[in-house]
């Protein structure tokens, strides 16, 4: 029932205790149970250490341990009452643990995440993750237990003042999920003219693509691109155009020129790149190269069914 509605939201002690700058750089890194290990020892001295039980926090939710996020964030709350960001972080890991609960618990706790959001706005009038975090509670929660489009408005009309490319983000968000796709776009090509952001782009490409509007997802995405000059760009471009059979020189080009230059923070794992390049070579009726680039999908990752049913398109061509 609010099963999407936070879903926004979120060593070494072989020889020696880790420093926090330490933990930190393996949270960093996404050594999770190093980092969170290496916190725990930390805390055992200093147990109210806020920068420490912040990051515990945030490792926590990094692994959707929301039970034990809850814990550190209230901890923070007690600690530090008038501080905005902790009451807005402790509704964020309440409100995944009820998407984790029964229906019957994840009822019972939505006053209260509700009441954290509200909290960290009238300590800080201007948080804007928290303005957010309203916006989607009342645009996902059903009407019969509190849902409400005019609240949601609400919340997003006061990002207005604070941040012109959210407020448009956050309408954008709303007439999407009412199914109003005219205004959605409107208000999500305002935040691309106004913020001309990365998240910008993506909202109104997935718009576009959501609504089958795959060509003007393809140029949406090059929009992006020529601005941004991003690797995952050209993944995200060539994986439309092998996913609904378009512009196949342009989704090979950018396949490959992604294939080239890709780094692990460009997201998308190589072998998927690859099985979108056989899918580009397959629509092209090349046999060999479809082939070629499947079986290098299929090296890299043997179990990737995906991979595996596109090699069995292939072999029948």
């Amino acid at each position: 029932m609010i099963k999407n509605l936070f879903i926004f939201l979120f060593p070494l002690l072989s020889f020696g205790q880790i420093t926090f700058s330490e933990a930190d750089s393996l949270f960093q890194n996404k050594e999770y149970i190093k980092a969170e290990n290496g916190l725990i020892s930390i805390l055992k001295g200093n147990p109210n250490d806020k920068k420490s039980l912040k990051l515990l926090g945030e490792i926590y939710a990094a692994q959707e341990k929301w039970d034990e996020a809850v814990l550190v964030f209230k901890k923070l709350v007690e600690i530090e009452p008038e501080n905005a960001e902790y009451h807005y972080r402790y509704g964020g890991a309440m409100g995944m643990q009820a998407v984790r609960s029964n229906a019957v618990a994840a009822f019972f706790m939505i006053d209260n995440v509700r009441d954290e959001f509200l909290t960290a706005i009238e300590l800080d009038k201007n948080h804007i993750d928290a303005h957010w975090a309203l916006v989607v509670f009342y645009t996902e929660l059903p009407g019969i237990i509190g849902g409400s489009y005019k609240k949601a408005f609400s919340y997003s009309n006061k990002l207005k003042t604070i941040s012109l490319v959210d407020y448009y983000l956050s309408k954008g968000y709303i007439y999407e999920h009412k199914e109003e796709v005219e205004l959605a776009e409107e208000n999500y090509f305002k935040a691309v003219e106004v913020g001309g952001s990365y998240t910008c782009f993506q909202k109104l490409t997935d718009l576009y693509e959501n609504e089958g509007e795959y060509q003007k997802a393809i140029n949406t995405i090059e929009k992006a691109n020529n601005k941004l000059q991003r690797n995952s760009l050209n993944y995200q471009l060539g994986k439309i155009s092998a996913a609904y059979n378009l512009e196949l020189d342009k989704g090979e080009k950018c396949l490959l020129k992604y294939i080239e230059d890709y780094k692990p923070e460009d997201g998308t794992p190589l072998e998927r790149a690859y099985y979108r390049l056989a899918q580009i070579y397959r629509h092209k009726n090349d046999k060999a190269s479809a082939l070629k680039w499947i079986e290098k999908s299929l090296k890299f990752k043997p179990e990737f069914e995906s991979a595996q049913e596109e090699k069995e398109l292939v072999l029948k061509m």
